[in-house]
């Protein structure tokens, strides 16, 4: 554990912040992104790259770090000719380099306690069409659970304090998901990418959300990869729902163009809103795609002085 409490411990005690978009940063440095693994790509390729890029938001002021593994699938890898046995690595890899960014930011003087989370992004994302934003992939519950399932071993292996069910579209894809963390032994949080109260398949939000209230494993829920505007009743219904911490961390608010590959629009992410969603009952905050180290560090410093 990179911390002597647990993250469920501290969401207890107060407000926790999470890191900002992993592509973000690494397209900032330089790197190119513009492949079906995105982000995994540089597990294999430039890993020091991914270590730099957490390192960046946990001197920023984030407490949680998120893992590149959000496309990282025995699939997807299967795609460019790696092994199931390298994928394996690969996937460890994603939490030992976040443990090195920790330790790295610990060395340069940050002395709060850090965290790292394992992402675990939707179907959709190994298929890298943009479907993690439409849910309905003509899967079974049971197919998906299959899917999940897998990697989920490899990943709570490789020893994360929480793992992140997150950018999930679809209620179906969440039943799945629940079923699969059953029995892993790490505690685990689901986010839901949403459209307004509903999920991006189309599913009332009470509904979704409903599926995690009696689960023990589930110790947050709440949306991320969404529009800013879309938070403020996620958070009310998730926490009136489910009685758990809400976690929350949405887009700058510019639309992805699956299609071209590229963000359109503008930003309408202002960290100052980040005071109404604790009220309203979240406890991990955050960003996620266009939400940079600036941003991140000015929501730690608007959580401290609320």
């Amino acid at each position: 554990m990179t911390s002597n409490s647990s993250l469920a411990e501290a969401l207890a005690a107060g407000t926790v912040v999470l890191d900002g978009g992993m592509s973000n940063q690494l397209e900032s440095a330089g790197h190119d992104l513009s492949d079906e693994l995105w982000s995994a790509r540089l597990l294999a390729e430039r890993p020091e790259a991914i270590t730099e890029a957490h390192l960046a938001y946990f001197e920023a002021g984030a407490d949680v770090a998120i893992t590149s593994s959000y496309q990282a699938t025995f699939e997807g890898f299967a795609k460019r000719g790696i092994t199931r046995e390298r994928a394996v690595e690969l996937l460890t890899a994603s939490v030992e380099l976040a443990r090195e960014a920790a330790s790295q930011a610990h060395a340069k003087g940050v002395t709060r306690p850090l965290w790292v989370a394992a992402s675990v992004g939707p179907y959709g994302a190994m298929l890298a069409d943009g479907s993690e934003y439409r849910g309905r992939y003509g899967l079974s519950v049971e197919e998906l659970e299959r899917f999940h399932r897998p990697r989920l071993e490899v990943l709570a292996a490789a020893g994360p304090d929480v793992l992140a069910l997150e950018t999930v579209p679809d209620a179906d894809e969440a039943e799945a998901l629940l079923r699969a963390v059953r029995g892993l032994h790490t505690p685990a949080w689901l986010s839901y990418s949403v459209d307004g109260r509903r999920t991006r398949a189309g599913q009332p939000l009470e509904e979704a959300f409903a599926q995690a209230a009696d689960a023990d494993e589930v110790i947050a829920v709440g949306v991320n990869c969404c529009a800013p505007e879309d938070v403020d009743a996620a958070v009310e219904i998730a926490a009136r729902v489910t009685g758990k911490p809400v976690v929350v961390y949405p887009n700058s608010g510019e639309a992805w163009d699956a299609e071209a590959r590229a963000w359109n629009g503008r930003s309408s992410f202002a960290p100052g809103q980040v005071r109404a969603w604790r009220e309203s009952g979240a406890r991990l905050i955050g960003g996620c795609c266009r939400v940079g180290p600036e941003a991140i560090a000015s929501i730690a410093g608007t959580l401290t002085k609320a």
